[in-house]
């Protein structure tokens, strides 16, 4: 059956298969939607920047992904961080029962309801065949995430785990960030006169991702998991933004 009110911080599919047909993503700007969108999507912006400012320098290239250096250092962390504050603004923001210590096991809960582990990312420039990213396939198969045990490897541990501060696990860490803030917030930047979204449908099936540099391509949810409502159920006052239950996984 499908689902009548949207959870919080959570996109998914519709019945009919889309993500934002007719007006209905509107239930993203719903005030109890999520708490400061903006303090989140900024980051984002701000890396982008300077990962492009780091492609002046190190060419984006298969051949380029074990460089590492004290630049791409920096931003891994930042990308890391940024990815554990989303994942846990979602457990916390449906109610989580567990307020402090969070870690990937609780993170990966998130996988249940968002399906991050489909999500696909892919840079616009990229020379080679490593440019599209999955970062969260591995919880589909039971497994961690490789470049998450790195960024802890290298924060902890960085004067012998320094060459894990690399451009590989860097791209995985921001495709993960990116697919992330896409299953939250589809393409939303959340700029002031932003009152709609339009998918433009480009880029072999993947989608313009929030800050319009990378591109995602969105996971198809089974039926049972889709959302069910209209545009005009969404502006009715009994329409409700309701709590996912991490707490029970």
């Amino acid at each position: 059956m499908a689902i009548k009110f949207p959870f919080k911080r959570t996109v998914r599919q519709f019945a009919d298969g889309t993500y934002a047909n007719d007006g209905k993503s509107a239930y993203l700007l719903h005030l109890d939607y999520t708490q400061n969108p903006q303090h989140f999507v900024r980051p984002l912006f701000i890396l982008q920047k300077d990962l492009q400012n780091l492609f002046d320098f190190v060419e984006p290239t298969d051949l380029n992904q074990l460089c590492f250096s004290y630049r791409i250092h920096e931003l891994f962390i930042r990308c890391c961080i940024e990815v554990e504050a989303n994942l846990n603004a979602i457990l916390m923001e449906n109610g989580y029962n567990k307020a402090t210590d969070l870690n990937m096991d609780d993170y990966k809960k998130v996988n249940v309801s968002h399906l991050l582990s489909e999500y696909e990312v892919a840079l616009p420039i990229w020379e080679g065949q490593c440019g599209t990213r999955k970062p969260f396939a591995n919880w589909a198969i039971g497994k961690g995430l490789e470049w998450y045990k790195s960024y802890n490897k290298v924060k902890h541990q960085r004067n012998i785990e320094f060459a894990k501060a690399n451009l590989s696990n860097l791209i995985d860490s921001i495709c993960g960030l990116v697919a992330v803030l896409s299953a939250q917030f589809l393409t939303e930047s959340f700029i002031p006169g932003n009152d709609y979204l339009l998918l433009d449908g480009e880029g072999n099936g993947m989608e313009t991702a929030i800050g319009d540099y990378f591109r995602v391509r969105f996971p198809v949810f089974p039926e049972e998991m889709r959302y069910s409502f209209s545009y005009n159920e969404i502006k009715a006052p009994e329409f409700k933004i309701i709590n996912f239950d991490y707490n029970s996984l």
